[in-house]
């Protein structure tokens, strides 16, 4: 993956991307955070990246998300709260988060590929000192990255070590740290990149890292179907898409089957939603959903 910018109309002639795809809340993050205003400059400068095809990665996924509006609140009224966003990709909602409230010392962001979150400053025009977020590169299924353990809960499972801190978290190489202390979880476009059976792993994965404290919450939007099933990606690889049912059953069990949190602990809340990436697709159905510590 280039890392270059690159004022090249031949390149840009190619990109089947458009910025009038955005809406203006997103167009107005792109311009506050890279600091361009002009539209022609602005497209100049998001077009010189060869990764983007489409506006995939300046799209916000949150404005589909009702529970996002609780998450802000996470941010504002309970002290501390970390906000982990998982699979973040350039850092595109990392950005909005802080953009719309959320305590930017509060707030870490996690993806396998270290080279998108340094292409993301790069796009967005920042610097690890301009915007101070740590990033935490590893793979979510290596166990020294997340160690396997269930849920944590208030009763009988509480974590065993204190609240991390910045400090802690810059230099460090896993997210073992942050076990059983984060509020709220942001997992988007991860989830249906796996088979059925990797998902159940990372779902338990995920949970994990989930603090006990009512309210707190894993959210996120992927690719879902009315039936569940395995789709091949564009790769040909195969995959698994939930549907609403079979996507709560995987938090919460059902018909005999464990759930990754026990019975009554959490309120899963899921619906597909049909919308299009971009003009250049056609519509497609996603999952919207959130696993809610009951308050």
């Amino acid at each position: 993956m280039s890392t270059s910018v690159a004022d090249n109309s031949t390149q840009i002639h190619k990109i089947s991307l458009d910025l009038k795809e955005l809406n203006a809340d997103e167009l107005a993050l792109l311009q506050s955070q890279t600091g361009i205003q002009d539209m022609d400059e602005l497209k100049r400068h998001v077009f010189g990246y060869r990764c983007l095809t489409s506006t995939i990665f300046l799209r916000s996924k949150f404005a589909y998300q009702p529970i996002y509006k609780h998450v802000l609140g996470l941010g504002k009224t309970r002290k501390d709260a970390i906000f982990l966003d998982i699979g973040c990709a350039l850092g595109h909602d990392t950005r909005k988060v802080v953009a719309d409230g959320y305590p930017v010392q509060n707030v870490v962001a996690s993806d396998l590929q270290p080279e998108f979150w340094t292409l993301g400053h790069e796009l967005f025009k920042s610097t690890p000192e301009t915007f101070p977020v740590p990033f935490i590169p590893g793979n979510a299924f290596d166990e020294a990255f997340i160690p396997d353990c269930p849920p944590f809960d208030n009763d009988r499972h509480l974590p065993s070590t204190e609240k991390p801190t910045r400090s802690i978290l810059t230099p460090s190489k896993s997210l073992a740290p942050l076990q059983g202390h984060v509020s709220a979880i942001h997992a988007s476009a991860l989830f249906h990149l796996f088979v059925e059976s990797q998902q159940r792993v990372l779902a338990r994965k995920i949970a994990s890292l989930l603090s006990p404290e009512p309210g707190s919450v894993i959210f996120g939007i992927h690719n879902g179907a009315a039936t569940p099933g395995e789709h091949a990606n564009r790769r040909g690889e195969s995959v698994f898409w939930h549907s609403v049912e079979s996507w709560k059953k995987l938090w919460i069990g059902g018909e005999g089957e464990e759930g990754v949190f026990p019975h009554g602990t959490v309120d899963v809340d899921a619906k597909l939603l049909e919308r299009k990436l971009s003009s250049h697709e056609t519509n497609r159905w996603f999952l919207v959903w959130s696993v809610k510590r009951v308050e």
